[in-house]
């Protein structure tokens, strides 16, 4: 009985607020002459903290033309925004910028649900060695990571001293798909000094008086470091979820001018994974059974970050200069 009274109350007090809410924004336009969109348009800076408010408008608006726009194919948004302007009559000759500013907001919503389309569907596309393109990608990743090292062959123990498991990468592929591989390979190529050091230093033993001759003559899963290749992917795996749970909508709203990339998406995950790297150091964890709780404690810290509206990661990639700034 408690808990339904309890329930009672709190929609009760969700409709009182929703009702006054709405009540409230018939009385601003009145008074104002302008509508929600048009005082969260004037009243805060390009980037999330606006995108995100008009965002919020758009979702909770009576209007099905509002509701439906942030779902809108791109082609379509100028249209949108044309006849969203009509709807709410205002004139453009007096508020030449604010179709311009409603426009690059609605971009930014519709690319991020795009972005989020386009990363699950590598997520789901599983490794295929029949398929060239595939193997082609794989072995660009050992040329990128091990420049003067031959791969002997396919199937090799070769592949540990990039951090797989075993003797074929394909089987640690399966949990990110293909979308695992892009970013590695991404990372290798656009940033390549901090991949080759983050590999280096994840093959290096946590306290150790051997000499580095003597330690490369020690097999590379003794490593009291981490699986570079391994953890990419597990990396992966926590951006996709910060993306696909809209907490990375902070981040790509204040970095890109308009529609978020899958480009942008991998700058995100070199930025994940060195900043992890450093944060392992940190740590210092006793070895690679605290990795989870690692992991844990390192999203979090991520989570929080991503909560002021203003932050974002340095839009001036590469990831050996990125690091987490106030706008």
């Amino acid at each position: 009985m408690k808990h339904f009274l309890r329930v009672l109350t709190q929609l009760l007090v969700l409709l009182y607020c929703k009702c006054l809410w709405r009540g409230l924004k018939f009385v601003i336009r009145k008074v104002t002459g302008r509508c929600e969109l048009q005082w969260i348009c004037y009243n805060n800076k390009p980037g999330a903290r606006r995108t995100l408010k008009i965002e919020s408008s758009l979702k909770c608006s009576k209007h099905e033309l509002l509701q439906s726009a942030i779902s809108v194919h791109p082609d379509s948004v100028e249209k949108t925004i044309d006849d969203i302007m009509s709807l709410k009559k205002i004139n453009l000759d007096t508020n030449p910028q604010l179709g311009i500013s409603l426009q690059a907001c609605l971009l930014q919503i519709v690319g991020y649900r795009n972005l989020v389309v386009e990363v699950e569907k590598l997520r789901r596309e599983p490794y295929d060695c029949e398929n060239p393109a595939h193997e082609e990608m794989l072995v660009k990743l050992w040329k990128e990571l091990r420049p003067d090292s031959p791969l002997s062959g396919r199937i090799s123990k070769q592949w540990c001293e990039i951090g797989f498991q075993g003797n074929d990468p394909k089987t640690d592929f399966r949990g990110m798909g293909l979308l695992g591989l892009h970013n590695l390979l991404y990372f290798a190529e656009h940033d390549k000094a901090t991949a080759l050091q983050v590999l280096h230093d994840s093959l290096q033993p946590k306290h150790s008086k051997m000499s580095e001759a003597e330690w490369d003559k020690k097999k590379f899963d003794k490593a009291i470091g981490y699986s570079f290749a391994i953890v990419g992917i597990n990396i992966t795996d926590l951006a996709y979820s910060l993306l696909v749970s809209g907490a990375l909508k902070t981040h790509l709203y204040n970095v890109a001018p308009e529609m978020p990339s899958l480009v942008h998406f991998q700058q995100t995950f070199c930025y994940l994974m060195q900043e992890f790297h450093r944060f392992w150091i940190e740590e210092d964890p006793c070895d690679i059974m605290e990795f989870n709780r690692v992991r844990t404690k390192f999203h979090k810290r991520i989570l929080k970050q991503l909560k002021n509206p203003d932050m974002a990661l340095c839009p001036h990639f590469t990831a050996s200069d990125l690091h987490l700034v106030n706008l």
